[in-house]
Protein backbone atom coordinates (compact mmCIF):
# COMPACT_ATOMS: atom_id res chain seq x y z
CA UNK A 1 0.00 0.00 0.00
CA UNK A 2 1.59 3.56 -0.49
CA UNK A 3 1.74 6.18 1.42
CA UNK A 4 -0.63 8.56 -0.08
CA UNK A 5 -3.54 5.17 0.02
CA UNK A 6 -2.47 4.40 3.44
CA UNK A 7 -2.91 8.44 4.60
CA UNK A 8 -6.32 8.22 3.17
CA UNK A 9 -7.65 5.51 4.49
CA UNK A 10 -6.44 6.77 8.26
CA UNK A 11 -8.22 9.59 7.80
CA UNK A 12 -11.20 7.58 6.69
CA UNK A 13 -10.70 5.73 10.15
CA UNK A 14 -10.36 8.93 12.07
CA UNK A 15 -13.68 10.23 10.27
CA UNK A 16 -15.73 7.44 11.11
CA UNK A 17 -14.15 6.19 14.62
CA UNK A 18 -13.12 9.67 16.00
CA UNK A 19 -9.26 8.61 16.55
CA UNK A 20 -7.81 11.91 16.81
CA UNK A 21 -10.04 13.23 19.37
CA UNK A 22 -9.35 10.35 21.72
CA UNK A 23 -5.83 10.29 21.51
CA UNK A 24 -5.07 13.75 22.17
CA UNK A 25 -7.45 13.11 25.16
CA UNK A 26 -5.05 10.26 26.17
CA UNK A 27 -1.77 11.60 24.54
CA UNK A 28 -2.33 14.35 27.35
CA UNK A 29 -4.30 12.70 30.36
CA UNK A 30 -1.13 10.00 30.18
CA UNK A 31 1.93 12.26 29.67
CA UNK A 32 0.68 14.10 32.62
CA UNK A 33 0.14 11.11 34.68
CA UNK A 34 3.73 9.99 33.75
CA UNK A 35 5.16 13.08 34.43
CA UNK A 36 3.54 13.52 37.88
CA UNK A 37 5.19 9.77 38.61
CA UNK A 38 8.36 11.08 37.98
CA UNK A 39 8.10 14.19 39.87
CA UNK A 40 6.89 12.25 42.99
CA UNK A 41 10.32 8.98 42.03
CA UNK A 42 12.35 12.23 41.67
CA UNK A 43 10.91 13.74 44.94
CA UNK A 44 11.50 10.74 46.49
CA UNK A 45 14.88 9.64 45.55
CA UNK A 46 15.86 13.31 46.65
CA UNK A 47 14.83 13.09 49.92
CA UNK A 48 15.85 9.84 50.77
CA UNK A 49 19.75 11.07 49.81
CA UNK A 50 20.15 8.96 46.78
CA UNK A 51 22.78 10.28 44.73
CA UNK A 52 23.68 7.27 41.92
CA UNK A 53 21.80 8.43 38.88
CA UNK A 54 21.53 4.71 37.51
CA UNK A 55 19.19 4.29 40.60
CA UNK A 56 16.60 7.03 39.43
CA UNK A 57 17.15 5.72 35.96
CA UNK A 58 15.58 2.47 36.03
CA UNK A 59 13.49 3.36 38.85
CA UNK A 60 12.02 6.17 36.57
CA UNK A 61 12.01 3.42 32.94
CA UNK A 62 10.87 1.05 35.46
CA UNK A 63 7.63 2.88 36.42
CA UNK A 64 7.20 4.00 32.80
CA UNK A 65 7.72 0.50 31.41
CA UNK A 66 4.51 -0.42 33.97
CA UNK A 67 2.88 2.74 32.93
CA UNK A 68 3.33 1.98 29.07
CA UNK A 69 2.10 -1.94 29.82
CA UNK A 70 -0.96 -1.06 31.75
CA UNK A 71 -2.37 2.14 29.17
CA UNK A 72 -1.60 0.04 25.88
CA UNK A 73 -3.15 -3.32 27.53
CA UNK A 74 -5.88 -1.50 29.48
CA UNK A 75 -6.99 0.94 26.70
CA UNK A 76 -6.65 -2.02 23.89
CA UNK A 77 -9.16 -4.03 25.71
CA UNK A 78 -11.22 -1.46 27.02
CA UNK A 79 -11.36 0.47 23.04
CA UNK A 80 -12.54 -3.21 22.09
CA UNK A 81 -14.93 -3.89 24.05
CA UNK A 82 -16.27 -0.51 24.21
CA UNK A 83 -15.97 -0.14 20.08
CA UNK A 84 -17.68 -3.86 19.51
CA UNK A 85 -20.31 -3.11 21.31
CA UNK A 86 -21.38 0.00 19.23
CA UNK A 87 -20.64 -2.40 15.56
CA UNK A 88 -22.72 -5.09 17.62
CA UNK A 89 -25.74 -2.95 18.08
CA UNK A 90 -25.00 -0.78 14.64
CA UNK A 91 -25.16 -4.23 13.21
CA UNK A 92 -28.32 -5.10 14.86
CA UNK A 93 -29.92 -2.06 13.66
CA UNK A 94 -28.74 -2.62 10.05
CA UNK A 95 -29.53 -6.18 9.79
CA UNK A 96 -25.95 -6.25 8.65
CA UNK A 97 -22.53 -7.81 9.88
CA UNK A 98 -19.98 -4.72 9.73
CA UNK A 99 -17.06 -6.52 10.83
CA UNK A 100 -15.16 -6.70 7.64
CA UNK A 101 -16.73 -3.52 6.49
CA UNK A 102 -14.61 0.07 6.42
CA UNK A 103 -16.71 0.94 9.31
CA UNK A 104 -15.83 -2.39 11.35
CA UNK A 105 -12.02 -2.05 10.71
CA UNK A 106 -11.92 1.40 11.57
CA UNK A 107 -13.02 0.32 14.68
CA UNK A 108 -10.12 -2.16 15.42
CA UNK A 109 -7.66 0.89 13.69
CA UNK A 110 -8.85 3.05 16.51
CA UNK A 111 -8.50 0.47 19.44
CA UNK A 112 -5.08 0.10 18.29
CA UNK A 113 -3.62 3.53 17.95
CA UNK A 114 -5.22 4.90 20.43
CA UNK A 115 -3.92 2.29 22.75
CA UNK A 116 -0.43 2.59 21.79
CA UNK A 117 -0.58 6.29 22.33
CA UNK A 118 -2.08 5.58 25.84
CA UNK A 119 0.82 3.38 26.82
CA UNK A 120 3.59 5.59 24.76
CA UNK A 121 2.62 8.93 25.72
CA UNK A 122 3.65 8.11 29.81
CA UNK A 123 6.95 6.34 28.34
CA UNK A 124 8.17 9.29 26.45
CA UNK A 125 7.60 11.81 28.78
CA UNK A 126 8.78 10.28 31.65
CA UNK A 127 11.63 9.59 29.74
CA UNK A 128 12.68 12.97 28.59
CA UNK A 129 12.11 14.46 32.37
CA UNK A 130 14.80 11.94 33.50
CA UNK A 131 16.70 12.81 30.55
CA UNK A 132 19.78 15.13 32.67
CA UNK A 133 20.52 11.51 34.94
CA UNK A 134 22.01 10.59 31.60
CA UNK A 135 24.11 13.02 32.09
CA UNK A 136 24.53 13.34 35.99
CA UNK A 137 28.48 12.27 35.62
CA UNK A 138 28.92 15.84 33.60
CA UNK A 139 26.72 18.47 35.51
CA UNK A 140 26.79 16.88 38.75
CA UNK A 141 23.91 14.79 41.29
CA UNK A 142 21.80 17.81 42.41
CA UNK A 143 22.15 19.42 39.15
CA UNK A 144 20.24 16.46 37.71
CA UNK A 145 17.68 16.79 40.26
CA UNK A 146 16.60 20.44 39.51
CA UNK A 147 16.93 20.19 35.68
CA UNK A 148 14.52 17.16 35.45
CA UNK A 149 11.85 18.90 38.04
CA UNK A 150 12.62 22.37 35.88
CA UNK A 151 11.72 20.27 32.77
CA UNK A 152 8.76 18.48 34.22
CA UNK A 153 7.44 21.92 35.03
CA UNK A 154 7.63 23.21 31.94
CA UNK A 155 6.69 20.00 30.19
CA UNK A 156 3.44 19.95 32.58
CA UNK A 157 2.91 23.82 31.27
CA UNK A 158 3.20 22.67 27.53
CA UNK A 159 0.72 20.12 27.76
CA UNK A 160 -1.80 22.98 29.54
CA UNK A 161 -1.02 25.37 26.47
CA UNK A 162 -1.71 22.12 24.19
CA UNK A 163 -4.92 22.12 25.93
CA UNK A 164 -6.03 26.04 25.66
CA UNK A 165 -5.37 25.70 21.64
CA UNK A 166 -7.91 22.36 21.49
CA UNK A 167 -10.22 24.41 23.50
CA UNK A 168 -9.48 27.91 21.69
CA UNK A 169 -9.01 29.42 25.19
CA UNK A 170 -6.10 31.02 26.61
CA UNK A 171 -3.03 28.42 26.33
CA UNK A 172 -1.35 30.78 29.66
CA UNK A 173 -4.12 29.94 31.93
CA UNK A 174 -4.48 25.80 31.20
CA UNK A 175 -0.29 26.22 30.79
CA UNK A 176 -0.47 27.78 34.67
CA UNK A 177 -3.30 25.26 35.78
CA UNK A 178 -1.07 22.44 34.67
CA UNK A 179 2.04 24.08 36.09
CA UNK A 180 0.00 24.56 39.81
CA UNK A 181 -0.66 20.48 39.88
CA UNK A 182 2.82 20.16 39.72
CA UNK A 183 3.74 22.45 42.44
CA UNK A 184 0.34 20.70 44.38
CA UNK A 185 2.40 17.61 44.17
CA UNK A 186 5.45 18.89 45.14
CA UNK A 187 4.51 20.80 48.24
CA UNK A 188 2.05 17.23 49.03
CA UNK A 189 5.35 15.28 48.44
CA UNK A 190 7.84 17.44 51.33
CA UNK A 191 4.69 17.59 53.68
CA UNK A 192 3.95 13.94 53.51
CA UNK A 193 8.25 13.47 54.08
CA UNK A 194 7.56 15.98 57.18
CA UNK A 195 5.06 13.96 58.67
CA UNK A 196 6.60 10.64 58.10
Amino acid sequence: MGIKKFSKLLKDYNRIAKISEMARRYFVMNSFDGILTIIGILLGSFIAHISDARIIIVTGISASLAMAVSGIWGTYLTETAERQKKLKDLSRHLMSNLENTLVGKAQKAASIIVAAVDGLAPLVSSIIVISPFFFAGLIGINAAYLTSIIIALSSLVVLGAFLGHISQESKWMYGIKMFIAGIVSIVLIFLFEKIA
